[in-house]
């Protein structure tokens, strides 16, 4: 093989490879060895088919195939010989006017790592702030768990119901113009008066009813309504009542541990102060990591591969693009999008170098994920898939680098970024969990033109009050005729950490998976270290009835 280089500019490098006729005819020879023996041609026995014959009746395929294969090898060679480090697959093309049984020149053009400078890893400082857990948090959930486990008492014929009440019904939707519309009917749907699971007007219309009473609801339906041809619109329900029921005492003793399966209220009460524990020193890492990264993005600046920020802007965008088609106005979602796409590219570019420079500190320092951390990661990610898929998925993930390289990057990272707190110099501050939320959602670096301190909403902070949109799980119209489907306040769950996507999507979504890797780091930093720290808050479900209709 010959090889030229023809470009080396920045990242960029090109060569045009010579594979001469001799090489890929000895690659058909050796073939044609190995088959010899399996071939079967009528006229000779098994096995003694002439190797000129074979060649004769094959001898095209198998030129292209040890071409191919020559071609692999080829790149393989020049990537080891020069010591190159691809930052994606390399583009590689035979040039035109080959002909089978000619030399075949190859030109292959790639975008290589850059040499990472030595992180500056010494001098970090972070602030860790701790939230002790309150009786009152404790005490306050153990009331959520009374008040789901409340049993309900019938009441009198002739009991008129009160906010607090159940109260069962039958309906049937109507347009203004008295049609019903579809969907819009169910039975024994209970309603809790004063739950706001409904739209505005319907439960409060319930009070005061009695059993068997019939009574006609008006209401609107909200602007955002899912279902665009009732959105707005004046409707009316036909409501049969077909019972009500009164709220029995909520109360917090050893009766409801037992009736959550536990032991005792003690047990209970440990549980929950436990999972509030670990709820706010997930909020803890993920406020430290923030800080971590913006301390390293500021203190590093190198060239990264286009290629990569390219790569990973398409995922920013494409995600970005699937959450505007469920928006409240996605034509206009898409015009704010488009007028911060600059902004967007800034973001992928910083989540690369992170990305690199993660990479680089884990190796310099020896960090790895061991075989025995990767096959836990393997079953778990397995228990994602049915049952009789598992073993080709974990197959799959051990013949294939890029998929392991992306099962393990989060766990890298996270060992990453742990050993980078070893080295820091930490102080404590103990805080609320309100202080410490507001620390997170907190936009210092954006703003300033620093840095895109937002990288983990893959957007800039200002974004956030447009999201607007329901999850794309949800129905047009299903069991939420008559449910509110205005969006809850942004307020209320900005600072909830989302979930990390499972390891079975490929394209990570806006929670994508960090792809800094120990020999293959890819462009992104992780959507919380897989935990919460680089992920957006994710918007909770419009509140549906508590029984399904078929509304």
């Amino acid at each position: 093989m010959q090889t030229v280089e023809t470009l080396n500019e920045g990242l960029k490098r090109a060569f045009t490879l010579t594979i001469t006729a001799k090489d890929i005819d000895a690659k058909v020879d050796v073939e044609l060895k190995r088959l010899a023996p399996q071939m079967k041609m009528p006229g000779f026995r098994p096995g003694k088919v002439p190797a000129n014959l074979i060649r004769k009746m094959h001898g095209p395929a198998l030129t292209q195939d040890a071409l191919n294969a020559a071609i692999q090898e080829s790149v393989q060679t020049l990537v080891a010989e020069k010591q190159l480090r691809p930052a994606m697959q390399p583009s590689v093309e035979l040039e035109d006017g080959y002909d089978l049984g000619k030399d075949a020149v190859v030109k292959v053009e790639m975008e290589v790592l850059p040499q990472v400078p030595a992180p500056a890893i010494d001098g970090i400082k972070l602030e860790r702030l701790t939230v002790p857990v309150a009786d009152d948090a404790v005490t306050e959930q153990l009331q959520k768990f009374a008040d789901q486990q409340k049993k309900w008492d019938d009441a009198a014929d002739d009991y008129v119901a009160k906010m607090g009440d159940l109260v069962t019904v039958d309906f049937v939707g109507k347009t203004a113009d008295g049609v019903a519309f579809e969907g819009g009917t169910g039975t024994d749907m209970g309603v809790e008066l004063g739950s706001g699971r409904l739209i505005p007007g319907f439960e409060d219309q319930l009070v005061g009813v009695k059993t068997g009473d019939d009574k006609v609801l008006n209401v609107t339906f909200p602007e955002e309504y899912q279902e665009k041809s009732l959105a707005g619109q004046p409707a009316t329900f036909d409501i049969t009542v077909k019972s009500v029921k009164t709220a029995g005492e909520s109360k917090i003793d050893e009766d409801l541990a037992k009736s959550l399966g536990l032991e005792s209220l003690e047990q209970l009460t440990g549980l929950l102060k436990g999972q509030i524990e670990q709820e706010h020193n997930g909020l803890t890492r993920t406020h430290m990591k923030r800080k971590l990264l913006d301390q390293l993005a500021e203190g590093h600046d190198f060239e990264v591969p286009p290629s990569m920020v390219e790569a990973e802007f398409n995922q920013i965008w494409s995600q970005l693009q699937h959450e505007a088609t469920h928006e409240a106005d996605p034509e206009a979602a898409m015009a704010e999008m488009e007028g911060e796409r600059d902004d967007y590219r800034k973001i992928a570019e910083r989540r690369v170098r992170l990305g690199l420079l993660l990479s680089e500190i884990g190796q310099a320092n020896g960090v790895e994920v061991s075989n025995q951390e990767m096959q836990r990661l393997l079953a778990q990610a397995a228990q994602q898939y049915p049952a009789e898929q598992r073993q080709q998925f974990m197959q799959y993930v051990q013949q294939e680098p890029m998929a392991a390289a992306q099962l393990r990057a989060p766990l890298y990272e996270d060992k990453v970024v742990d050993f980078l707190f070893e080295k820091a110099e930490i102080t404590d501050r103990e805080a609320t969990r309100e202080e410490l939320e507001a620390a997170i959602e907190s936009e210092d670096g954006f703003a300033s033109g620093t840095h895109t301190h937002d990288h983990d909403n893959h957007k800039p902070k200002k974004k956030a009050a447009a999201k607007k949109a329901k999850p794309a799980s949800d129905e047009a119209v299903s069991d939420d005729a008559v449910t509110d489907e205005a969006p809850a306040s942004d307020a209320a769950d900005e600072a909830k950490p989302a979930k990390k996507a499972p390891a079975k999507k490929k394209a990570a979504p806006v929670e994508a998976e960090t792809a800094v890797t120990e020999s293959s780091p890819v462009a992104a930093e992780n959507a919380e270290g897989t935990e919460a720290a680089d992920a957006p808050a994710k918007k909770p479900r419009a509140k549906k009835a508590p029984t399904k209709t078929e509304a």
